[in-house]
């Protein structure tokens, strides 16, 4: 399949001569190849959409709103497709994929909003005779930089609500994972925008780069480690451009004794395993509290034994690989430092080949039992199906764990004492928290939060937070003294 840039309107072959293979993490397969785009590619996606920014802030937001319920309608129709695509070259079950869509169309669903988001304030008479308006405006060129594990979902964090608003775009899909939104941009194309509203570069670090440093380009987000994370954020402030970025995660779950186990164990298996681990939401590790210890490990340690891997279009199939070799090397080798630690290692997932597929990265779930407290597993986002179990004697502590970590992406709780779950909700250090949830992953009304070395910036993307993100307030003082007023 022949991956191209979208630009102004037009689908275009990059003239590069490096590429990178799109490989099927089930089959091993090559299913595409992603040009690397040059910084020459940015400037000529950034100079369609700075072209294009004039007429597009001028069309009245309504009108602009009506492209949005268009492309809602066209990503409904075509959202099995869309999945595939997701399976096909990120690994995760179809079902999953689905959801992720699910999630992309509310984002859209939220944006047809925009007419009454995006209304600004009104205060009479601050002093006699005279106004004052807070009104809101588009930033101008804005751009996305988007990770491999939700492909579909994540760049529609952003890209509704900056268009409704007024703004233009750049997407920059992750080089693994160029052929959904190459997909999902065909039907912005069959939407019929305006040319060079809305853009694609693919590419690398050379896209990346020139996304961050091009002057036309007024606001840069993105989802991935912390460690790029901290360089996009750095980079992109460096170069006067707002920027919001979302880093990495270790993501803790507290089981008190009085969790009904069941529901706690089906929730938090769901949450380790579910896409390989491969989320920002998904659950590292737990802390069981006095007696909860045995009886939550023995139940989840069966739980990931029974857990069915495969490939993710299969019948049945609960789990898909993880994206590569190179990240099926890596958990591996960080589940065996996690033993070399002195954790025990009761479900062990190394080694894992499929009938059928055996050319896939495949990494079944592994459960790491008392992980030593301090240890590098213990500390280390592994972003695979590894989850650590940990231990304390009280609520206290537990929650002192869980805030002594650098990460504040998500915590969650299991309890059936309602001043327990205030308790935690009230102390625990994460910008989205779960009480018996274990993926608190916000409605698209609600911000994607993130704290501590989980996030870089100040407003985050969904909701009210990413209208005040692709904005820029104005305050207008007005005053219009009688005698200056026309007579009829």
């Amino acid at each position: 399949m022949e991956v191209l840039n979208y630009i102004n309107g037009e689908w275009v072959k990059p003239n590069v001569s490096e590429y990178v293979d799109v490989i099927n993490p089930a089959t091993g397969q090559v299913i595409a190849k992603t040009p690397l785009s040059t910084k020459a590619d940015v400037d000529a996606a950034a100079k369609a959409a700075s072209e294009a920014f004039p007429a597009w802030r001028r069309t009245p937001v309504q009108d602009r709103v009506q492209y949005l319920f268009k492309l809602r309608d066209l990503l409904k129709t075509n959202q099995d497709e869309i999945s595939r695509r997701i399976t096909n070259e990120c690994g995760k079950t179809f079902e999953e994929a689905k959801a992720e869509m699910v999630r992309a169309i509310e984002n859209v669903e939220v944006a047809c909003g925009m007419p009454h988001l995006g209304k600004g304030e009104f205060v009479e008479d601050i002093a006699s005779g005279i106004d004052e308006i807070m009104i809101r405006q588009p930033v101008g060129v804005c751009a996305t930089i988007a990770p491999f594990n939700f492909p579909g979902m994540i760049p529609f964090w952003y890209l509704p609500y900056a268009l409704a608003a007024g703004n233009t775009y750049i997407v920059k899909p992750s080089e693994k994972v160029p052929t959904t939104m190459q997909f999902i941009f065909k039907l912005i194309e069959q939407v019929g925008f305006p040319k060079g509203v809305v853009n694609m570069v693919n590419g690398a670090k050379a896209a990346v780069d020139g996304i961050l440093e091009h002057p036309v380009i007024r606001a840069v987000t993105f989802v991935g480690s912390t460690n790029v994370a901290k360089y996009i954020y750095a980079t992109a402030a460096a170069h006067g451009k707002r920027v919001q970025a979302q880093g990495g995660a270790k993501n803790p779950v507290i089981i008190l004794p009085d969790a009904d186990m069941e529901m706690a164990t089906k929730i938090v298996a769901d949450s380790a395993f579910g896409c390989a681990g491969q989320r920002c939401l998904a659950v590292s590790f737990a802390v069981t509290v006095a007696e909860a210890r045995n009886t939550f490990t023995e139940l989840i340690c069966d739980a990931a034994s029974n857990r069915v891997v495969g490939y993710g279009l299969d019948s049945g199939v609960q789990m898909g690989p993880v994206i590569n070799a190179a990240s099926k090397a890596r958990v591996e080798q960080l589940i065996g430092l996690g033993v070399q630690e002195g954790a025990g290692i009761p479900v062990d997932g190394r080694g894992t080949s499929i009938k059928g597929y055996e050319g896939g990265s495949f990494v079944r779930p592994t459960i790491l039992a008392d992980v030593p407290r301090g240890s590098e597993i213990s500390k280390t986002e592994i972003f695979g199906p590894v989850l650590s179990l940990m231990h304390v004697n009280t609520v206290d502590e537990a929650i002192e764990l869980v805030n002594s970590g650098q990460y504040g992406n998500q915590a969650s709780l299991f309890t059936s004492s309602g001043s327990a779950a205030r308790k935690f909700r009230y102390e625990a250090e994460a910008g989205n928290i779960g009480i018996n949830i274990g993926v608190a992953a916000p409605m698209a009304f609600f911000p994607f939060s993130g704290w501590k070395e989980s996030f870089f910036g100040d407003m985050h993307g969904q909701g009210m937070d990413a209208v005040e993100f692709f904005t820029q307030k104005k305050v207008v003082v007005e005053r219009w003294p009688k005698e200056w007023t026309r007579k009829f």
